[in-house]
């Protein structure tokens, strides 16, 4: 069957809309200080330099726009800017590493302008999510820890 008219609804039980949320929808919680953040790494163009930044500035839209707003004062298993992360990929080791909006030269920085930092971002301790690596594999990321400020 064709849509000739795509603003036309179809009757019948030829479509249902489903309205339910996306899977992800409010798993994620961002703070006044990150969504600010984000919005200016957006505005400002500061993602050209990242390896694939269409898609990072896709991916960080989509998380202004999935994401609640966190309680304040903010809680400490809350994955924010300038906090120490621990974490783990698909069953290998614990690695971790610090959150961060400016990318820099240490190894122990996570920018949010990767794929890494944009998905953590605003994830909570042992909470698990779809993470896209740049090789165009998907893999489960999991947050083991949360410390720092």
């Amino acid at each position: 069957m064709y849509i000739t008219n795509p603003t036309h609804m179809l009757t019948g039980n030829a479509y249902r809309p489903s309205l339910k949320c996306p899977p992800l929808k409010g798993k994620f919680q961002l703070t006044r200080a990150d969504r600010i953040g984000v919005e200016r790494l957006l505005s400002l163009g500061l993602t050209a330099e990242c390896p694939n930044p269409t898609l990072i500035e896709g991916f960080l839209h989509h998380k202004l726009r999935l994401a609640r707003p966190a309680p304040e004062p903010t809680p400490a298993n809350l994955v924010v800017a300038g906090r120490l992360v621990s974490f783990m990929t698909n069953g290998g080791r614990a690695r971790s590493g610090m959150l961060t909006f400016v990318p820099a030269d240490d190894a122990g920085c996570i920018p949010v302008t990767s794929f890494l930092g944009a998905t953590i971002l605003g994830m909570q301790k042992l909470q698990k999510a779809p993470l896209l690596r740049e090789d165009g594999w998907i893999d489960t990321l999991v947050v083991l820890d949360v410390s720092g400020t």
